[in-house]
């Protein structure tokens, strides 16, 4: 059994906070206004953070602040400076997605403790280390895993000194985080930005399985696996709920206290609840966590199912008994809500009173006097406290260089700040035309500093150094060279008519021991193996004894447990598009961490926000021109919902031999591919094809390659265009020199001759961004 067993609660306003700590939470994640995957939420400004640091300490709890979207290169700036104020607080931790900011923080905020976020979508075993190396000290799992899987990958963490988070209540997502792009691709609102518009949540046009919400998934539960989950040595138990209210926090984290606490002191399961069926849910399963997906996971109703519910639970019948049910309810509800308030309106997040009083003679030192309040665990502010500091020179007559008001009020009204409330700053008591030198006063203030910063050193504000921005390496084809990638060995043949990189896209998933795929790329060295964000489990052993046994020279990689072998082996690799890299940084962590060689630049952002990124040097930068637009990838089915099917649950079978397609239309009248590809994760794709020739004149100086998707997947029943004429005609505008009138003509040609070949295509991401 762990030692240690962390209950960490959300806060997505102060109320929430307070809930938490007063429900005995060990950790509450919260989020401030801004740099936070929870735009929805209230959230918190940055004193108010700094009063729930001190209010949760009081009460033995930690406080870890959310970080954990993309950051565009712009921020970064504004961002180190919230991050030099965060480092001079008593923070215990932030919670980061962005590869970038892990590479920042571990190398100019080492005091910061890094929690990797589940926007990351760890999953396997390999990311463990990968995410070790950039300084993360635990890691929250996806939410998808299994048992299994989760022993697994804990295990190799305890080995590598990581902690896991594992979610055990709350809202699910149907698709892996960090890999939804539904909103995204239309209007801006991403979810690794933190605006998430819950496509999955909504009324669609009723499918042919008769369902009306056929992605809106039932809520997670854990509370009757925590002993097999403190088995397999998760460190942390994570509840959902940031844009939940107080009421809800204080239920659920008083549930699953009541459940811990009683199972570590009797090692049975004492709680049945009941209590959790009482605030906000949409039904319970705990179907990832057992292995066991199947289409109970899914509820029609995205919204409270609390008093369906209580009228299911009550066999009312007639409409006076569900009246009568409904409104005991009501009234448990308000109850509840009543009593939370009752229990956390005597916590304060109130800054401290701080009163600075100087006083002074000639002869004798410059003396301060720094008058506080202190606190007891679980209380308000109590006695006076009071400290007294003397300056090293004694005070001088002097006519020059005075110490009077002005000079003191300079130095010390800056400890008017997040943590107190400054309300005295006296110097009355100085006779005038006195004087020290004024490195005392400076030393005064910096003994002031540490004295009310618990004796931890005052850390200056970090400036990031300016990026070096490098060129590209001149070669014997200066311009962007075009890249396919294909999925199928029927396509090999196109080797023949473009002497264009060749990507090609394994599988997710695989036959235990599997090693065809070793053959196959041995037989075909010219092909660069292609690796897919998502491998877990076995289907991550077959993957990792790919790279080990073929040993290719180059790889491209979605995978962070693919790249830090990789990384390890000396192969070369490219980070690929679904690893979400949106600035310098992110470059600069993938190519001094693991050797990097490469990277995609995300389709989520425009072009203003990727002309600013920096290339680091001898690296290369490659972008997606044409593809297939992916909304989002699920381990559950989606076919279950849509079209229906004749298995009742996902079996061992349905990821190597699938390959249904179909599609859902939404009230507004727009339709979205599902698609199943043999040995793929089920995904949803926009009816548009991703294709933006613009950039190619736009940024031709950024990019080394320039990528276009041939694999056909996603394209549903529509007709796709022939291959090697698609090749053809991407070259050839790859070729055509804007600058040149000759080839100005024949440029438009090529592009109207494209858009005859991709009727429906869009490219609103490069101009939307984030």
């Amino acid at each position: 059994m762990s030692p240690k067993i962390e209950l960490l609660a959300p806060g997505g306003d102060i109320n929430a906070i307070k809930a938490a700590i007063i429900a005995g939470a060990d950790a509450v994640y919260c989020g401030l206004d801004t740099f936070n995957a929870r735009n929805r939420a209230a959230n918190i400004s940055f004193d108010e953070l700094v009063g729930c640091i001190r209010l949760a300490h009081q009460y033995e709890c930690q406080i870890f602040l959310t970080l954990n979207i993309i950051i565009l290169e712009r921020e970064f700036k504004s961002l180190a400076k919230l991050l030099s104020k965060l480092a001079n607080t008593t923070l215990d931790g932030v919670i980061v997605q962005d590869l970038g900011l892990l590479y920042i923080l571990k190398k100019h905020f080492p005091t910061l403790d890094i929690h990797a976020s589940t926007q990351l979508t760890t999953h396997n075993i390999g990311q463990i280390p990968f995410l070790k190396k950039l300084g993360a000290s635990r890691v929250n799992l996806s939410r998808e895993l299994n048992l299994k899987e989760i022993t697994a990958i804990t295990r190799v963490s305890q080995d590598q000194d990581v902690l896991t988070e594992v979610f055990v209540h709350g809202s699910l997502c149907v698709a892996f985080s960090g890999l939804c792009y539904s909103t995204s691709a239309s209007v801006g609102n991403s979810g690794n930005r933190g605006r998430c518009s819950q496509a999955c949540r909504e009324e669609y046009k009723p499918t042919e399985s008769g369902n009306k919400f056929p992605l809106n998934i039932k809520d997670n539960s854990a509370f009757f696996d925590l002993p097999a989950l403190i088995d397999a040595g998760v460190h942390s138990f994570k509840v959902e709920g940031r844009i939940k209210g107080a009421s809800y926090v204080h239920t659920v984290i008083d549930s699953f206290r009541k459940q811990i606490d009683g199972f570590v002191e009797t090692g049975e399961l004492l709680e049945d609840g009941e209590r959790l069926y009482k605030v906000f849910n949409r039904d319970f399963s705990n179907a990832f966590l057992r292995g066991d997906l199947n289409q109970s996971m899914f509820i029609e109703n995205p919204r409270d199912n609390s008093k369906y519910h209580a009228v299911d639970k009550s066999n009312a019948i007639s409409v006076v008994q569900i009246h009568e049910v409904e409104e005991k309810l009501s009234a448990e509800k308000e109850e509840i809500n009543t009593s939370v308030f009752e229990k956390i309106k005597h916590l304060s997040i109130d800054k401290r009173p701080l009163s600075l009083i100087f006083t002074g003679n000639e002869g004798k030192p410059l003396t301060l006097t720094v008058k506080t309040e202190g606190y007891s665990e679980g209380k308000a502010l109590t006695e006076e406290q009071t400290f007294v500091l003397h300056s090293t020179n004694l005070l001088v007559a002097s006519d020059k260089n005075c110490i009077d008001k002005a000079a003191i009020e300079k130095r010390f009204k800056g400890f008017n700040n997040a943590q107190f409330n400054l309300v005295e700053l006296n110097s009355n008591d100085v006779e005038e035309k006195l004087s020290i030198p004024f490195n005392n006063l400076t030393a005064l203030k910096n003994e002031l500093a540490l004295l009310l910063n618990d004796s931890a050193p005052v850390h200056p504000e970090v400036v990031l150094p300016k990026l070096v921005r490098h060129a590209k390496t001149p070669n014997d084809e200066y311009k962007a060279k075009l890249s396919i990638l294909i999925c199928d060995d029927t396509d090999l043949d196109l080797a023949n008519v473009t002497d264009a990189d060749i990507y090609f896209k394994l599988p997710d998933a695989y036959k235990r021991g599997c090693t065809k795929y070793v053959s196959f790329f041995n037989e075909n060295p010219r092909l660069i193996p292609w690796f897919p964000s998502v491998l877990i489990g076995k289907d991550y052993d077959v993957a990792l004894n790919i790279l080990e046994q073929v040993k290719p020279k180059l790889i491209v990689t979605n995978n962070t447990g693919i790249a830090n072998r990789a990384s390890e082996l000396g192969i070369k690799w490219i980070a690929g598009p679904f690893l979400n890299t949106t600035n310098s940084y992110a470059l600069l962590a993938m190519k001094e961490t693991f050797n990097c060689d490469g990277a995609f630049i995300s389709n989520e952002i425009n072009y203003q926000q990727m002309k600013t990124i920096a290339r680091p040097e001898n690296f290369k930068l490659f972008y997606s021109i044409y593809h297939p637009i992916l909304l989002m990838t699920s381990r559950q089915c989606f076919f279950q919902q849509s079209v229906g099917c004749e298995k009742p649950r996902i079996d061992n079978g349905c990821m190597l031999s699938c390959d249904k397609s179909t599609s859902i239309t939404n009230l507004k009248g727009v339709s979205f591919a599902i698609d199943k590809q043999k040995a793929g994760y089920p995904s949803i794709y926009n009816n548009d094809q991703f294709l933006n020739m613009e950039i190619i004149n736009d940024l031709a100086d950024l990019f080394d390659g320039f990528m276009i998707d041939l694999t056909n997947i996603g394209s549903g029943d529509k007709a796709t265009p022939d291959k090697a004429v698609l090749i053809e005609q991407f070259e050839a505008l790859l070729k055509a020199d804007k600058n040149e009138s000759t080839n100005a003509d024949g440029q438009v040609r090529i592009q109207q001759a494209l858009n005859q070949l991709i009727p429906e295509s869009t490219n609103v991401q490069y101009h939307n961004g984030l």
